[in-house]
């Protein structure tokens, strides 16, 4: 079921009730989401990063509140127009989670193929418009292996940007990666964010709320906090 935010607004969560199965793990989320804005979201292990995110993209149902993402209703949200939503999400995984018995270009094709694109010059375009996006124009005959882990993650971000999303969900998108490139990640991201896309970072990376500074929420205590521009962020709380 589609329905309408205000022009600026792309994630509306009202008084949620966020659920694993039958274990309630954040109550009363309240969050907005504007286009083109890129925020943080904080938490210790098992705070409910990682189920609000699943919330978000509907591979757990919305039990109880009102949440409207990228224009669908997720309390009213049916099986069927479920890939619909999915389209206008991207996901980045800290697993990259790609295929690895062929290249770059096939990962994104595959992709492609599987929401529904069928001409072969549509596909071949769109795969190299990515990947130029992401800094790997030159690598879509590499396999995955033959990738840096940097590389890999960009590789994984171009597949988020496939389709055109409306919303980038970063789970942990720097969890296997050095500082250096860690870094590069982020600010891959953030740019992503200043061509209109939404773009919701799950992390505890320190260094990264440091030098990309944005607006942080964090997952404590079975609530979603905001945390004040002034508050001193110290790693072992998130």
């Amino acid at each position: 079921m589609q329905s309408s935010l205000p022009l600026d607004l792309i994630i509306e969560l009202k008084d949620c009730q966020i659920w694993q199965q039958d274990n309630l793990v954040l109550s009363d989320v309240n969050l907005n989401v504007a286009r083109g804005e890129h925020i943080y979201l904080v938490g210790r292990v098992g705070s409910g990063k990682t189920s609000l995110i699943k919330t978000i993209n509907a591979q757990l149902p919305l039990k109880e509140g009102k949440a409207v993402v990228a224009g669908f209703d997720l309390a009213g949200l049916k099986n069927r127009d479920i890939p619909q939503l999915r389209r206008k999400l991207g996901i980045v995984f800290q697993d990259f989670q790609l295929l690895t018995d062929r290249p770059v270009s096939a990962n994104l094709d595959f992709v492609l193929r599987a929401t529904g694109w069928k001409d072969k010059n549509d596909i071949n375009n769109r795969i190299g418009e990515v990947l130029e996006k992401v800094g790997l124009g030159h690598k879509g005959y590499k396999m995955p292996h033959q990738l840096s882990g940097g590389e890999q993650q960009r590789v994984v971000i171009g597949r988020a940007l496939l389709n055109n999303p409306d919303i980038i969900l970063a789970d942990e998108p720097t969890g296997n990666l050095d500082p250096e490139t860690s870094e590069g990640i982020i600010s891959l991201l953030v740019e992503i964010s200043k061509t209109g896309r939404a773009v919701i970072i799950a992390t505890h990376n320190h260094t990264i709320l440091r030098k990309f500074p944005a607006r942080t929420v964090r997952c404590q205590d079975g609530r979603l906090i905001p945390v004040d521009d002034d508050e001193e962020i110290e790693l072992e709380k998130l």
